[in-house]
């Protein structure tokens, strides 16, 4: 049994995160390292996010989501670019989405 916020950093967390290090990177210019700090990731990851090799796999999972993860990613990027976000809003707004998902039943299963 699995409980969802397990899954969630299993299938969810990962696809959130691409979908926001590529906002930064294209549409504030941050760099890969400055993605990273701010994710509390490593530069490695957020590479690997940009090139699909992690993050990607979930992507077909939410696919009738994404425009509700890729709205949450850009206003937790658009936060992050303005000074106006911390590790504890960013967790929230992702709670958030998650209660959103679970609501919809797109979280079940293993």
């Amino acid at each position: 049994m699995y409980l969802p916020c397990e899954l969630i950093a299993r299938r969810l967390l990962p696809v959130f995160r691409s979908c926001v290090a590529r906002e930064l990177i294209e549409k504030y210019k941050f760099t890969q390292v400055k993605v990273a700090e701010k994710l509390g990731t490593t530069q490695a990851a957020i590479s690997q996010y940009l090139r699909l090799k992690r993050g990607h796999k979930g992507l077909a999972e939410f696919k009738d989501m994404m425009p509700t993860i890729q709205a949450v990613a850009s206003e937790v990027a658009s936060e992050i670019a303005s000074g106006k976000s911390s590790p504890e809003k960013i967790a929230l707004k992702f709670c958030e989405l998650c209660l959103l998902l679970q609501k919809k039943k797109h979280l079940t299963g293993n």
